[in-house]
């Protein structure tokens, strides 16, 4: 059945005509609901707010570990401050910034999971970046403030469109709606001249049918690390027509950013005399680069039992980062020597600019199903394909003449099609007992053609088919405990840069998943308690190995593993005190481990071979706690703690290259009050690292021989010491 079942879908993707089929009749489909709902004037609706993203969300009977966060515990946090520090107080989280102060370049690991590994998705559409498949949150800035709801799956999770997950998904949706008009604006102020103002608007819910919400942000900042500079802009306007069950809407959202880059991080010999030091001194050594989305998102009741949510997006994507280059060698840009008095040149100082110009589109869609009794069930999936050209330009030398004023000395263009149907079903076996069951079938397609910056031939096809079981029980013990388990498994591919690195093709990666917890709830208390076994086959990553032009290189390992336990307890134990807290405790090796250390002698590479290794980033311990005090009505007060063990920055399990543990602590406090003249003011202060512990959250080593001694070099992205944010809000 299995092997039928490929047959079938693999002749389906094949068939360009059959998709583009499938375009046209979701876009007649919306015309002829629109049509029909005019000739309606039923004013019942229902509250869909997260109706779209409900088939690759998980509940308390998927058997998986997950945490929801809503708007109103956003608001609180939202001051400037960039989504990954929005989330840090979350099981298993650890957020860094290059800059240092939470704007700009911000990245987050789950379970010790790099952004690579985990899966973002913006109403069910996918955003990680298509060859890298990371996530770049500095092109969404401000995205917080429009967000009605995230769902963190930690671990493989539920079947969901784009890149594998493996270590979390991130699952937001911003389809929320208020039914009465308001207008708003945020303004906040803080350390290191950040800065962030916007405005939003709605029409509430016109006519019982129709809602446009609006938001225009600005974020400035500059940056903890010398000259770390972040300017900021976004926009996002959404349109709705609402119906009984049944509703149409428009998301277009768009995001600005001009960085000043931080990327090289601080040598360790700088880090006790000169932490904020940027490498960087070139006026103009700048990210740019523009991101615009659009979303036709609908929900359609066909019957009492089946909903239909189909999604249309386009995303257009376009920018550069610019860099000086001293004393370039010329025949690495395709240029020729120059002679000046008989004197020949081979290199020069001069700036590049490399770009990056795509194209990402595609259906989303699910139908879901629901029996009103034992039996429910969703059948969905996805067809998204990106286009991307990659190509550099010399815009500037000291002495060599460019061939012309937009000189390219590489170019290349990629295609990237993704295809992927999943079914979910859960059926409620007894009154105690349900079972969920989840199956997926995923293809990829990635075709390479040109030339890459080390002016390496890229042009190869390559394609992935993957099968993604996966199985879950939930057992309720009574009113208020359960017990649950869950087996999934995830298959990922590698990324551009492996494929251009690697003279081997690499390997797809391979995970299974074994998760299984107890939930305990109460009006005052809750407890969660979950342990997890992900076992990795061929997993990518760093050996020390280096390419043709000494970049390093990631590198398929035979056998790995994560495992641990996470624990979170929430407790009401006053009526003005509430407590949170949640801790991770694991294990994190690679089986056989083989380390190449780079000869430049001339000589053979040095080889270490190891038995078992902690793998690189992932700590044993990760805890975090707030404790809040809310005195009189509409004030409260948050204690926020975070405490992130000792991190290796590669898989070596060496003390001479690791990040030290770090514990952190931060104080916020928010009144709103509620004047005659506006509906609401609300004042909100969030000191950050209040007692100034100096930590790094993120770095880089590398290892190499050099006059026959090993030389390490460490690199380090320090964050910033005690900091703060002023902010204010004012709802109309």
């Amino acid at each position: 059945m299995k092997k039928l079942t490929k047959n079938v879908l693999r002749i389906l993707i094949k068939q360009q005509k059959f998709l583009r089929k499938t375009i046209s009749v979701f876009i007649l489909c919306h015309a002829v609901f629109i049509y029909v709902w005019a000739q309606d004037d039923s004013t019942r609706i229902k509250e869909l707010n997260e109706v779209v993203v409900k088939s690759t969300r998980a509940n308390e009977k998927t058997g998986m570990a997950f945490t929801n966060v809503y708007q109103r515990d956003i608001k609180k946090q939202n001051l400037g401050q960039d989504m990954p520090f929005l989330l840090n107080q979350l099981p298993s989280v650890v957020v860094s910034s290059d800059a240092g102060a939470g704007v700009g370049y911000t990245g987050i690991r789950i379970r010790g999971s790099d952004p690579t590994r985990i899966n973002i998705t913006l109403n069910g559409v996918p955003y990680n970046d298509s060859e890298s498949q990371g996530t770049y949150w500095v092109n969404m800035p401000d995205f917080a403030s429009s967000v009605q709801s995230i769902q963190v799956q930690r671990g493989v999770g539920t079947s969901t469109n784009g890149a594998g997950a493996f270590g979390a998904s991130l699952n937001i949706n911003t389809l929320g709606y208020d039914r009465e008009a308001f207008g708003e604006t945020n303004l906040s102020y803080g350390s290191f001249n950040t800065m962030k103002a916007n405005v939003l608007a709605s029409t509430g819910l016109l006519n019982n049918h129709f809602v446009v919400d609006a938001r225009l942000s600005k974020l400035q900042s500059d940056g903890y690390v010398d000259r770390a500079s972040s300017d900021l802009k976004s926009f996002y306007v959404s349109a709705g027509y609402y119906n009984k069950s049944n509703f149409v809407r428009f998301n277009v959202f768009s995001g600005k950013e001009i960085t000043y880059q931080s990327w090289n991080g601080v040598p360790e010999n700088l880090l006790k005399t000169d932490r904020r030091y940027n490498t960087y001194t070139y006026p103009n050594q700048v990210d740019n680069y523009q991101q615009d989305h659009y979303q036709l998102i609908s929900s359609f009741k066909l019957t009492n039992h089946w909903t239909f949510n189909p999604t249309l997006h386009y995303t257009r994507g376009k920018g550069y980062y610019e860099e000086f280059k001293e004393a370039a060698d010329l025949a690495g840009y395709n240029l020729p020597d120059v002679t000046i008095g008989g004197d020949t040149i081979s290199s020069t100082d001069l700036v590049r600019r490399k770009w990056l110009d795509n194209h990402f589109y595609g259906i989303t869609y699910s139908f879901d199903y629901q029996s009103h009794k034992k039996l429910s069930a969703n059948i969905g999936g996805a067809w998204n394909r990106y286009d991307g050209h990659h190509f550099g330009e010399v815009i500037w030398t000291k002495f060599a003449m460019l061939p012309s004023n937009d000189y390219r000395w590489y170019q290349s263009r990629s295609i990237k099609t993704d295809f992927n149907i999943f079914g979910k079903i859960f059926y409620q076996v007894t009154d105690k007992f349900n079972l969920f069951g989840d199956i997926q079938y995923r293809t990829v397609g990635y075709d390479r053609k040109g030339i890459a910056d080390k002016l390496q031939d890229i042009t190869r096809n390559t394609s992935f088919e993957f099968f993604n079981p996966k199985l879950g029980l939930n057992y309720q013990l009574n009113s208020q405990a359960s017990l649950y388990a869950s087996y999934a498994v995830g298959n990922k591919e590698p990324n551009r840069t492996d494929f251009i690195d690697n003279v081997k093709a690499p390997k797809a990666e391979h995970l299974e998943d074994l998760e299984a917890g107890y939930r305990w709830a109460s009006q005052t208390f809750s407890f969660d308690g979950n342990f997890y076994y992900m076992n990795y086959k061929n997993q990518l990553v760093l050996t020390g190995q280096v390419n043709s032009v000494g970049e390093a290189i990631r590198v398929n390992v035979p056998k790995s593993y994560r495992a641990g336990v996470e624990l979170v307890a929430n407790w009401k134990f006053a009526t003005q005190w509430r407590l949170n807290a949640n801790a991770t405790f694991s294990q994190n090796k690679i089986k056989n481990f083989t380390e190449t250390i780079v000869n430049y002698d001339g000589e053979a590479d040095k080889i270490n071979s190891f038995a078992k290794t902690d793998i690189s980033f992932s700590p044993n311990v990760i805890a975090g706690g707030q404790l809040s005090y809310s005195p009189v009505k509409n004030l409260e007060f948050a204690w926020l703690s975070k405490y992130v063990g000792k991190q290796y920055m590669d898989n070596t399990s060496d003390d001479n290259r690791k990040l030290n543990a770090f514990f952190v602590n931060d104080l916020r406090a928010n009144y709103t009050i509620r004047p005659k003249i506006v509906k609401e003011i609300t004042f909100s202060l969030l000191a950050n690292n209040v007692f100034n512990h100096l930590y790094e959250s993120n770095g880089y080593t590398y290892s190499y021989i050099y006059d026959r001694q090993v030389v390490t070099e460490n690199f380090y992205y320090p964050q910033a010491g005690a900091n703060f944010l002023l902010a204010v809000r004012v709802r109309i």
